[in-house]
């Protein structure tokens, strides 16, 4: 376990490892309830995350799901300590209060993604967003987001972007984006096009790979909105999906739902431009609005 480890993580390592030994062992919950002489809502919340496991109660789990080699135990039981700790910038009250939990979730796992995946057919994903166009996205949700909401939204995506660029181990960033982004006139032709300025030197980055689908793509549409796929270590076979609309979102970990939107997700980046073809594309779009209209 990585000292850096965010609660969530922690956590999520915990559950999913006395699932696994359970599923192993050919447990059901229920045997493992009767025989911890717990309810059976508590092992349910154990292994969704919805609950930390006290270290006394996980030692015993353990040795009943037959998890015994001692390097795993320690392993474990750090995690579990890791999954208690709430000293994080995002637990602090004004978040909790203005940020939802499946955003403070998302958080605490995109700093220990490996590859980030964002796709959007609207809006440049949060990441690549400048302080000026997120500023505009979020004023448009005045009538649904308080100033307070609005203000600590702000704050909290350019708070993720710095972690992601200033981190010893950066994610790959892989960004996705309809042509139609390109032209979206967010906060008005100067914001848009300081912007797309910024998408260009991003696109340098050897983190971050840019891909526009071009007015002439001919494939399947993707219709999922807005969303980023997570993979918390370097196979691919542990990721997350986070989905969001304007207003809600949700984390899903369910291996159907995240498989479907990854295969859209590939399917649709290999058929895009490629990273040159996108960035001289994007640098098109900034000459064009540099001159003005014709």
């Amino acid at each position: 376990m990585s000292a850096a480890d965010s609660p969530a993580v922690a956590r999520r390592r915990v559950r999913l490892a006395v699932r696994e030994a359970r599923e192993a062992a050919g447990l059901t919950q229920g045997q493992v309830a009767e025989a911890m002489e717990w309810s059976l809502s508590k092992v349910m919340r154990i292994e969704s995350g919805e609950v930390t496991v006290a270290l006394n109660d996980l030692k015993a789990l353990l040795s009943y799901v037959r998890v015994t080699d001692p390097t795993t135990v320690a392993a474990l039981l750090d995690s579990a300590r890791a999954a208690k700790q709430r000293k994080m910038w995002w637990d602090e009250p004004r978040y909790r209060e203005h940020l939802t939990p499946s955003l403070r979730q998302l958080i605490q796992y995109e700093v220990e993604a490996t590859t980030i995946r964002g796709f959007s057919m609207t809006l440049i994903p949060g990441h690549l967003q400048t302080t000026e166009y997120a500023t505009a996205i979020l004023e448009k949700y005045s009538r649904d987001l308080s100033a307070d909401d609005r203000a600590v939204r702000l704050e909290t995506r350019l708070r993720r972007r710095d972690a992601l660029v200033r981190s010893r181990n950066p994610p790959r960033q892989l960004a996705l984006v309809d042509e139609s982004v390109l032209h979206r006139q967010v906060g008005g032709p100067p914001v848009l096009l300081n912007q797309l300025k910024d998408l260009v030197r991003r696109s340098k980055e050897a983190a971050t790979a840019i891909r526009v689908i071009p007015f002439t793509f001919d494939g399947p549409i993707p219709l999922y909105g807005s969303y980023e796929l997570l993979d918390l270590d370097r196979s691919g076979e542990d990721s997350l999906l986070y989905r969001e609309t304007h207003v809600t979102d949700e984390l899903i970990e369910d291996p159907g739902v995240v498989g479907d939107h990854r295969q859209m997700f590939e399917e649709t980046w290999n058929a895009a431009l490629d990273e040159a073809q996108s960035a001289d594309l994007i640098a098109a779009r900034v000459e064009a609005i540099q001159r003005g209209p014709k």
